[in-house]
């Protein structure tokens, strides 16, 4: 999209429609999603922003700062302010809300078990808004911390966004999958919304975790949604809690 195309297709609605920094807000989220600014990409200033839509500098950083707050822009004191990107190791507790008890930072590597396409269940299907039956990726994966097996993740990807995907692709470096996913497949996860349970290890999860059968685990199921709202992921986490807790900061 290039300046000129994007500053005319710019048209403010009525004001009882959405106040005019949620409407800067909206048409720069179709920009990120246009490809206009890529993920670590540096956005205009405030002041070029201001003149492009025609507004207050005022306005375009109340955009900002809604955008910022919603972890799609990042400031950096100095620089500017950038797209956010998973590439930067601290995102990658965003999601993943399982901490050590002791309060440590461990380092966290990715072990993937399986990736093949399969015929999604009626979870799946209806959290990823397709046809049970309809085809997806599925990937099968471990985390673990300081060596340790703490998470076992069973993953359902939208098959045209990530056509390619291989268990090879899937291993080595230590980047997490969804820097992969934001790099190699041009698919960024903006938010994502947990159900979370208590459930009992069936005997697969628990020799893959290395617990008995039976020992309480914690099921997190999450939707991971991409520009537009659009459930790209879906997937089963078992958490292992005997050393670790989840957490989530709230307010």
């Amino acid at each position: 999209m290039n300046r000129d195309s994007s500053r005319s297709s710019f048209r403010i609605a009525a004001p009882t429609f959405s106040p005019l920094y949620r409407q800067i807000k909206e048409f720069m989220i179709r920009s990120l999603e246009a490809g206009e600014w890529h993920p670590g990409d540096a956005i205009p200033s405030e002041g070029e922003l201001a003149a492009r839509f025609n507004v207050s500098q005022g306005t375009v950083r109340k955009a900002i700062d809604e955008m910022a707050a919603e972890n799609l822009l990042v400031r950096r004191q100095g620089k500017g302010t950038f797209v956010a990107s998973h590439d930067d190791p601290r995102s990658f507790f965003r999601f993943l809300r399982l901490v050590p008890d002791d309060g440590s930072h461990p380092h966290a590597v990715s072990f993937p078990l399986s990736c093949a396409t399969r015929e999604a269940g009626e979870d799946a299907a209806a959290a990823l808004g397709i046809a049970a039956g309809d085809l997806v990726v599925y990937v099968e994966r471990l985390l673990r911390f300081n060596g340790e097996t703490v998470v076992f993740d069973q993953i359902h990807l939208v098959t045209e966004l990530f056509a390619g995907l291989t268990l090879e692709s899937l291993s080595g470096g230590d980047r997490s999958l969804y820097s992969l996913f934001e790099n190699d497949y041009g698919v960024r996860m903006i938010h994502a919304a947990e159900h979370l349970r208590a459930v009992a290890a069936d005997p697969y999860s628990a020799g893959l975790l290395g617990v008995q059968p039976g020992v309480p685990l914690l099921l997190v199921e999450r939707t991971a949604y991409t520009y537009g709202n659009k459930p790209v992921e879906w997937r089963r986490g078992l958490y292992r809690t005997d050393r670790q807790h989840y957490r989530n900061d709230l307010g």
